[in-house]
């Protein structure tokens, strides 16, 4: 499969097109393969397939920061975070098939040597230390971009430490380039080695639009479950591709038809460059409620989160000039199924622009927290 990692091989932009989006991949890595962009309409200039995978001007408004989540902030070494008890997440791999415009970890490309896993025997020590882990998060980068090899390398290892139950793969290339799937016994072969009746595996599956739901993309995914992984499917919510209702909607219903169980639905994180493809989180809330109206009980089982510094937060309500969240997870037990309660602000993009209101407005506060104190 032919990669482009320069913006002056897209022939299907106009040279002066080229020549302007230069300064955006100058400062943020482009990288596409000729099967993802196969799947563009060049001739419709607001492409969802486009949007996803080609630069835009806009990723320079000033916005957001690299490290949205404070990742370095549960980094136990380079390439190996460990912020909820029971799950450790390694960043095996600083490679993709395809870069999304809105990552949230651009900082992985950017410095490729520094942010991801270069020392495996000291991060498996720290994980046979630490018995509560029981989940291990394989994410990257993408893990399958990774010779199979490398990949089997991981996961035996893994497996070899009795108290870790799940290994999840959270990967793009079932979307991406569904062919890393398809054309890999090897790979297959390993999922079907260690994920066993009592110990599987989970692919993670990132589609973001029906149309990537493609016949190789849903081969892929049934391969995958033939080797014996429970496949899930978590997309963010990017304006200009899935923030209509109905697309939204259809994407889970067939996403629940081929059995990737739509899991969660993410905040678009604040990332630098990614202001143009964030929905604020009130107006995502009834977007993602909207769609869930469209869909059965199977494919509505999806929630609504922001991945915040402190915990995965759950969007759960909003009536009456209030909004309502919850800690789905949290970094600090102690916040574990705390529920907030805040004044509306329908430009908030984050929970912090919440929190920001709390300094504004010192006498009235607007924050209402119940849960374990």
């Amino acid at each position: 499969m032919k990669h482009l990692t320069r913006i002056e091989q897209l022939e299907q932009l106009r040279r002066d097109e080229r020549i302007e989006l230069e300064q955006v991949t100058d400062r943020f890595a482009f990288r596409g393969n000729e099967y993802y962009l196969s799947l563009i309409d060049w001739d419709d200039p607001d492409d969802p397939i486009r949007k996803l995978i080609i630069p835009g001007l806009e990723e320079l408004e000033e916005w957001g920061r690299l490290d949205p989540s404070d990742e370095k902030s549960y980094s136990i070494m380079p390439g190996l975070e460990h912020k909820y008890n029971s799950t450790a997440l390694l960043l095996v791999s600083n490679v993709c098939d395809g870069i999304c415009r809105y990552c949230f970890r651009k900082r992985v490309f950017i410095n490729p040597r520094s942010e991801y896993l270069q020392d495996l025997p000291a991060a498996m020590q720290y994980i046979r230390e630490h018995d509560e882990i029981t989940n291990v998060l394989l994410t990257g980068g993408d893990p399958l971009a990774l010779a199979p090899s490398k990949l089997e390398i991981i996961i035996r290892q893994l497996r070899e430490i009795e108290h870790v139950k799940i290994v999840r793969i959270g990967t793009r290339a079932p979307a991406f380039n569904p062919y890393r799937i398809v054309d890999e016994p090897a790979l297959l072969e390993t999922i079907e080695k260690y994920s066993t009746d009592q110990k599987r595996i989970y692919v993670m599956t990132h589609f973001v639009h029906p149309r990537e739901l493609t016949d190789p993309a849903i081969k892929a995914v049934g391969l995958l479950q033939k080797a014996g992984a429970i496949t899930a499917n978590q997309t963010p919510l990017i304006r200009g591709v899935n923030d209509d209702p109905e697309v939204m909607a259809e994407l889970l219903a067939n996403l629940s038809f081929i059995g990737a169980v739509p899991y969660y639905i993410f905040q678009c994180r604040p990332a630098v460059g990614n202001k143009a493809y964030t929905v604020p989180i009130e107006e995502g809330y009834e977007i993602v409620e909207r769609a869930k109206a469209l869909v059965s009980g199977l494919a509505k089982r999806i929630r609504f989160v922001m991945s915040h510094s402190t915990g995965k937060i759950e969007i759960v309500g909003k009536m009456g000039g209030l909004v309502y969240f919850k800690y789905h997870r949290a970094a600090d037990d102690v916040d574990s199924g705390r529920f907030l309660v805040l004044e509306s602000n329908p430009q908030a993009y984050w929970l912090d622009d919440y929190v920001e209101m709390i300094r504004d407005y010192p006498v009235n506060l607007p924050y209402r927290s119940y849960g374990p104190q």
